[in-house]
């Protein structure tokens, strides 16, 4: 790929994976970036962890059991990843693509509004609360982290997943916070199928146009 060509992006298909790991990579791809280094997407899913934002606060952590909580240099409060839910994370030169992180967290929750326009479903962001709700339930939520105008962290999207964690915490730090997902909602599609959709959009909406592609769990390349 052309390093130099902001309009590319190279996309890892990861699999699921321990947070912890996955966290350290960001911060470390994010320290190593040069004025030419190619954007990256990374799309995968977690094994079963609560993570804590910066602002987070100990009060929403409610009965974590034997679920591990890791402190995480994203914003925000506390949310919960397990399998079954989509992980985007959005590793971006902002300063090279000249995007604002307030425009940036309106495309993400944009890309997920298109995509269940594709199932029929009306959704929105919200400005005080970010994120993508279904009525009054949250189906997505984003945290981002940005060090000298480049980010890393990015949008979980609830697909097939077990719900139940998010009863031990405070979801993003509001205790009547309910959450749902795309089975709930009537979508019956797989998770591949979904982050195929998904990754569609946010190419779309964030403005790429040329796409290499990582299958890290299957090594497939394809540009």
């Amino acid at each position: 790929m052309n390093s130099s060509d902001p309009r590319e992006i190279i996309v890892r298909q990861m699999g699921l994976r321990e947070y912890p790991g996955i966290w350290r990579r960001m911060q470390s791809f994010t320290a190593a970036r040069e004025a030419g280094t190619t954007d990256e997407l990374w799309l995968l899913e977690h094994h079963p962890v609560f993570t804590q934002g910066l602002n987070g606060k100990s009060l929403h952590l409610r009965n974590t059991g034997d679920i591990p909580v890791v402190a995480v240099d994203r914003g925000g409060q506390v949310t919960y990843h397990g399998p079954g839910q989509l992980i985007a994370y959005v590793l971006l030169d902002l300063t090279r693509r000249k995007l604002g992180v307030k425009q940036l967290v309106q495309d993400l929750e944009q890309s997920v509004i298109a995509l269940l326009s594709e199932y029929g479903i009306q959704a929105r962001g919200d400005r005080k609360a970010p994120g993508v709700y279904i009525g009054g339930k949250k189906l997505a939520s984003l945290g981002l982290r940005v060090r000298h105008g480049r980010c890393y962290h990015g949008m979980s999207l609830n697909v097939d997943m077990d719900l139940s964690p998010f009863t031990r915490i405070n979801p993003c730090g509001y205790a009547d916070m309910q959450v749902t997902q795309l089975r709930d909602e009537g979508v019956r599609e797989s998770m591949l199928q979904v982050s195929d959709r998904l990754q569609s959009h946010l190419l779309e909406i964030l403005g790429y146009t040329r796409a290499c592609y990582h299958n890290e769990y299957r090594h497939v390349t394809a540009c």
